[in-house]
This record gives structure tokens, sequence and C-alpha cells, in this order.
């Protein structure tokens, strides 16, 4: 099992942020660079059919080791990490931690402390892998890549294991919502799979955000302020009564479990014109729906009260895969099995957020999301307990042996 912090480890200090704003796939070029590491690496372990395709999608497979015909399963991972904050230069080191906060970078005066991430309290007496506080971590989904791989070259090793074929995809840009964008459901040739793109031990969901986006853009006329009265139009008041009509508590930072909210993200402009940028977020479907039609009901009674100021792109974004899995809730039963038989206490949960599973559910292979152990994701205050990367690899194993019984 320390296999799975050395790859961990490696794998962390190879720079692979996405970005969302060069329209190519991978939108970046240092993905594709990793990607052929990965394959390089499947191949030494002794994974079959092993490629990479022209979008950095990264393939390789199992063969099944036993003659009953089960149902292809896989696992996938993603390569790319956030780019809201750096993932270069990355200098992860472990800390055996006994509680209280955890001292980043003294110079710089960082810390993970108690008080903003009070899950630190479940770690007293595990090793911690962190940052120097200068860069993200990339646990987020670098430790799910470093548990499948070891995984895959355990059960390689120990034949005595039984399982079906395994497949195996790591894919790029799931940090920018397109992870499944180029996915080749054929290729890959699962009837079931499972991200490995989940928190804390134990994580088990399969049920997750309904999601919209939407851009408001408001129109203004600019005169000398001097001689403005009666003539100026200010967009960006007209931006500011419309966030004015929005309720105030149905925001991210007031909102948890399973209640939706409006987020607004991005706002920019001037006299002229201004734009808002936001997402909407449900679990629940009409609640959802209801939420669409409050903002297309705010334009229309600006549009009423000011002119044609005011115009809205909406669009959906993804589904709850919650209705692709009840169907073939079995493949949650057997996550959940695994969990208990390797002592992992099972936490089911709604994803607050989208994965490639989503998508991929939705494109007929349904996929829950587990554990991968990444906690403040994202961030500076990233970190990943070595007991939680090693519980996921016995999960992973323990998983393609249930799926024998199918």
């Amino acid at each position: 099992m320390t296999q799975v912090l050395e790859r961990f480890l490696k794998y962390v200090q190879c720079a692979t942020q996405s970005d969302p704003h060069t329209h190519t796939t991978p939108s970046t070029p240092e993905q594709t660079v990793f990607a052929h590491q990965l394959a390089d690496e499947m191949r030494e372990i002794g994974m079959s059919d092993v490629s990479v395709d022209e979008n950095s999608y990264v393939m390789g497979f199992l063969p099944s080791n036993i003659e009953k015909e089960v149902p292809v399963l896989g696992f996938i991972a993603h390569m790319d990490t956030s780019p809201d904050f750096s993932g270069k230069d990355v200098k992860p080191r472990l800390v055996e931690y006994k509680g209280g906060d955890i001292l980043l970078n003294e110079e710089l005066d960082i810390a993970i402390t108690l008080e903003s991430s009070p899950e630190l309290k479940n770690f007293i007496g595990d090793t911690l892998v962190v940052t120097d506080g200068t860069t993200l971590l990339g646990a987020d989904d670098k430790a799910g890549i470093a548990e499948i791989m070891t995984a895959m070259e355990y059960l390689i090793q120990h034949p005595e294991i039984k399982h079906g074929k395994i497949a195996v995809c790591i894919t790029p840009d799931e940090e920018i919502g397109e992870g499944a964008d180029h996915f080749d459901l054929e290729k890959f040739g699962a009837k079931y799979a499972y991200t490995m793109d989940g928190g804390e031990k134990g994580c088990l969901e399969y049920e997750n955000f309904n999601a919209a986006y939407a851009k408001i853009t408001f129109t203004g006329k600019n005169y000398h302020p001097g001689y403005a009265k009666n003539r100026m139009v200010n967009s960006i008041a007209l931006s500011q009564y419309f966030l004015a009509n929005m309720p105030k508590r149905e925001v991210p930072e007031a909102t948890e479990g399973y209640e939706g909210f409006f987020h607004v993200y991005t706002i920019k402009g001037g006299v002229e014109s201004t734009e808002i940028e936001m997402i909407i977020r449900d679990f629940d479907f009409d609640s959802f729906s209801r939420r669409k039609k409050l903002i297309e009901n705010l334009v229309t009674d600006m549009v009423k009260k000011f002119g044609d100021v005011v115009k809205l792109e909406l669009r959906d974004q993804y589904a709850n895969m919650l209705e692709k899995i009840e169907p073939v809730r079995f493949v949650v039963d057997i996550a959940r099995q695994a969990m208990m038989d390797c002592d992992v206490k099972p936490a089911i949960q709604p994803i607050r957020g989208g994965t490639d599973g989503v998508r991929l559910s939705y494109m007929g292979m349904p996929t829950p999301n587990l554990f991968s152990g990444a906690m403040n994701m994202h961030g500076k205050y990233e970190y990943v307990s070595v007991d939680t990367l090693e519980s996921a690899v016995k999960v992973i194993v323990r998983i393609s042996e249930l799926y024998v019984n199918l």
C-alpha cells in the first residue's frame, strides 16, 4: 500500500491545470504530457490495450480471470487540477497529525486551522499530505488516479483475486466541465463504472445538483455626468437593481445539504454595459425549474419597468444522476458492501456539484462517485490522508471481487 502514496507524490508534481479559455481538448498541453506518462505506467504494470487518444483520454484494461461472463466494470478519475489556484511546482510534504492547526508556510503565515477546517479532528493519528501554502495539492483528482493505478497493479500481482474485465479511463478537463465531452463509451465498454473523485473516507455519492448557467447583460447610455439628467442610463445601477431583487439567503455561503442556491460569480462592466454571470443549482427538479423561472421573471419585470435594456442567456448544464442510478441501485449496494468489508463506514451524501459521472450516467453508463480522500479542494489548504488513500485502494479491489457475483 505504500505504492499509492509514492504514486500520489509523483503525480502531484506534474502541473496539469485545465484552462476554460483555450477551447481545445485537452485545454492545456501539460495534460497531454501527463496522459502519456500514465499510459507508459499502465503498460509497465501489465495492463492491456493501453491507449491515449487525440484528446488525451487514457484507457487501459485488465482482462477477466474468470470463465463466467459478467459486465465490464469501469473506474474513472481525472488528470486536470482546478484553474482556480496554481497547480505548478507543487511541494507536497507529510505531516503526522496530532491535532490542532497545521502550519503550511511560516514565512507567509499560512495554516490550515481547526476553525476553518473542523474535519481535521477526524484525522488525528493519520499521516496527512499537505502543500507549502503556495499551490493547491492536486489530490482532486490525482488521489483518484493513484488509487486506481495501485488497485490495478495489486489485482495483476494477485491473480487469486477473481474479477471480470475492468476498464480504466483517466480523463482531461473535468474541472472545467468538459471531462465527458469526448469520452469514447464504446471503446471503454463498461456497463457500469465509478468515478474516484469524492472527498472524505466513506463518501458514496449518486445524486447531484441539477445545474444551469445564466448570463444577464444590462445596456446603458453614457453621457457627461454633469449633463446627464434624464439622459444617462447607468447599467451598473440596473445590475444592482437586479441583484437587490434576488433571494438574499439562497446563496452558497448560506446553504448546505439538499438546499439549492443562486451563485453570482462574475460581474464586470461600466456605465454602457454590465454583465453578470451566475450558476443555478438545486437537487429537486421542480424547485430547479422554479429557480430558473424566477430569473426569467425578474428579467421580464425589468424590461417592463426600464425598457429593452436587459437580456438573458439561460442554459442547462447537467441533471441529477439519481434518475439514472435508481433503476440499477445494486451498483450503489456493491460499493456500500465493499466499504463495509474494508472497515470503511459508508457516508451516503449528495454531491453539491457535478462530476464526469453525472454526464456519463446520462450517456448510458450509470456512474456513482466514490471517495478519493481529497479535502479542502481547489486551494492552498488542500490535503489528503494516507490512510484514506490506502482504504480507497482496498475498496476498489473489493468492488472488483464483488462484481463476479452479478
